[in-house]
């Protein structure tokens, strides 16, 4: 039980902290503004050679061609509305015709309650055709994972990361999902026809640095998934985007720091820095993503080829991540398109893509759906003959709830 007397003692003992917290972030953020500001007086070349000099291979981020073509680090949206009836006409104007496709995971995780370990992963996708009498698709994937396939920690040497067989699994899923999507697209309309690409989404960084602190080949089954949907998005010219809500992501930051040789700020996030810069629809520059993460270098070919631009989706709100194959970088209209329907799908769902959101309702699994999933395996250990107990805290707990 929480007493809110108590918990507004404990604020107010430690309010000059909280203070003191924001005095500092404000001088920080001053200050990376304000070499911010600075940076579209220098060419990429100027870059570039600065970072040889001090011999950084990974400075956090490399500039693309745009740091010589647009002259600035944000670039202003030219579209504005009185209301949203007219945003919502601009964005189906956008989206007619080109069809959006997204996925997303969720999971069941082995429970210490049962004595025989189960889990499952459920991917769900949604595409949208955006066509006059179009049928949208939504489908999903359940997988069961026995106990063979949920290897303790003892044997994966990853003891920091619980459940990790079923994380795996789950993400390389969706990214399956993916690959077979583009496939099947480039299968069935080859480069050079008449029907426009679709837009891919994929919830989440295509940088996996959470890997970094995992076993190797653990973190190589997660690098292969990534590159596997980067090579099919180039093969086939369909654009791919990590669509990332809310970043912590310090790319540009770290990039600034070692261009304007300032302080670390490892309180400050890309989000943060430009955020005040920026009205709906603007975007920042696109940057080739050089994270020193010990794990992009592990991409190989692909270890240069992810880049990544901030483009703000609500009025209030820090900008969200894009990333997304370099291919799409180099070619300024299939950019400038994609960016455009990534700005429709997010009217559409009121500040976040509606692909993506919906790809979210078809794969969410609810504590009601664990429920059953648990009663119906009880039922079928019970037909097999197997084994299986159950903890009798977790059943106290249940009666009591």
């Amino acid at each position: 039980m929480l007493v809110r007397s108590k918990v507004i003692a404990a604020l107010e003992a430690k309010k000059d902290r909280f203070a003191g917290y924001q005095v500092e972030l404000r001088d920080t953020l001053d200050r990376y503004r304000e070499a911010l500001e600075r940076l579209p007086s220098l060419s990429r070349a100027e870059i570039e050679a600065r970072f040889d000099e001090a011999e950084i291979a990974w400075p956090g981020a490399r500039p693309t061609d745009e740091q010589d073509r647009l002259h600035d680090t944000v670039i202003t949206f030219g579209e504005r509305w009185a209301n949203h009836q007219q945003a919502r006409a601009w964005a189906r104007e956008v989206l007619l015709n080109t069809p959006t496709f997204a996925v997303d995971g969720s999971q069941i995780s082995p429970s210490h309650d049962f004595s025989l370990p189960v889990g499952a992963v459920q991917v769900g996708w949604f595409e949208n055709p955006h066509a006059p009498g179009g049928q949208y698709v939504k489908d999903l994937a359940f997988e069961v994972l026995a106990p063979d396939e949920l290897a303790g920690e003892e044997e994966s040497g990853d003891g920091d990361f619980p459940d990790w067989r079923v994380n795996q699994r789950r993400f390389e899923m969706e990214c399956r999902v993916i690959v077979e999507y583009i496939q099947a697209h480039a299968a069935q309309y080859p480069q050079g026809g008449a029907a426009p690409a679709p837009l891919c989404f994929f919830d989440g960084s295509l940088v996996v640095s959470f890997t970094r602190h995992m076993h190797p080949n653990l973190r190589r089954d997660y690098v292969r998934a990534v590159t596997d949907m980067l090579r099919a998005s180039q093969a086939g010219r369909v654009p791919l985007v990590g669509y990332v809500d809310t970043s912590s992501a310090r790319d540009l930051v770290t990039m600034l720091a070692h261009l304007y040789r300032l302080p670390p700020a490892p309180r400050l996030n890309d989000g943060a820095l430009l955020r005040s810069r920026m009205g709906w629809g603007d975007r920042s520059q696109v940057y080739l993503c050089a994270r020193d993460d010990n794990v992009l270098p592990e991409y190989g070919p692909q270890a240069r080829e992810i880049c990544f631009t901030y483009l703000k989706t609500t009025a209030d709100g820090s900008p969200a991540r894009l990333e997304f194959p370099r291919w799409l970088a180099e070619d300024e209209a299939e950019l400038e398109r994609t960016l455009n329907l990534v700005r429709a799908e997010c009217v559409v769902g009121n500040g976040y893509p509606y692909a993506l959101e919906t790809a979210d309702a078809v794969a969410v699994i609810s504590l009601q759906d664990r429920e059953r999933f648990y009663a119906t395996f009880q039922q079928f250990a019970e037909k097999e003959n197997l084994p299986l107990r159950y903890s009798r805290k977790a059943l106290s707990k249940r009666t009591r709830r």
